[in-house]
């Protein structure tokens, strides 16, 4: 009985990792978004602008409308200074 527990324990520990990883990946997606939000946010010219961001494995997608390229582009600079991002992608589109 102690060798089959024995076993199951090593075959489960790698499952766990991998559930651990993908866990721990979700929560920093989450606080990436959070913080490109929040910088966006800080921003007098984008403030009120409906820029979307999501954040998968470090990758960051903006979407939405702003009122010009060179707010666009401001956006993509924001996303791109906050730790933990790996690349922006951009669909946001001029008015």
């Amino acid at each position: 009985m102690a060798d089959k527990t024995e076993r199951a324990a090593d075959t489960m520990a790698p499952k766990m990792d991998r559930a651990a990883d993908k866990t721990g990946a979700v929560v920093a997606d989450s606080v990436i978004t959070t913080k490109v939000k929040a910088d966006i946010f800080k921003e007098p010219e984008l403030k009120s602008m409906a820029i979307h961001v999501e954040t998968e494995k470090g990758v960051v997608m903006l979407s939405g409308f702003v009122d010009s390229k060179a707010d666009a582009e401001k956006a993509v600079r924001l996303a791109k200074s906050v730790d933990g991002v790996t690349s922006v992608k951009s669909a946001i589109k001029v008015k």
